[in-house]
């Protein structure tokens, strides 16, 4: 009987320490989880603002408000047909 009672112990701790793993195990296997949807939310809040910032730069640049600005803010314009001189080398 005293073999029968070691193995009896012996698989009943095999058995707890299983259980302990399996929980520890999809505890970690939770918080990865949610540490990836985390990440997951991270990267599409970026690519919004990419977005935004893409459409803001092609907003800025177009040639028309170039174009105003120079006029406006620099005092520029447009040279009259007779004042383009052509470089030829």
């Amino acid at each position: 009987m005293t073999g029968l009672r070691f193995a009896v112990v012996v698989l009943l701790l095999a058995n707890v320490t299983t259980a302990a793993g399996i929980v520890y195990s999809k505890n970690l296997s939770r918080a990865l989880f949610k540490d990836s949807r985390a990440l997951l939310e991270s990267t599409d809040q970026a690519q919004i603002e990419w977005g935004r910032l893409q459409l803001e730069e092609s907003t800025l640049a177009r040639f028309g408000r170039i174009e105003e600005l120079a006029t406006q803010k620099l005092g520029m314009r447009m040279p009259a047909h007779d004042e383009i001189k052509m470089v030829l080398e």
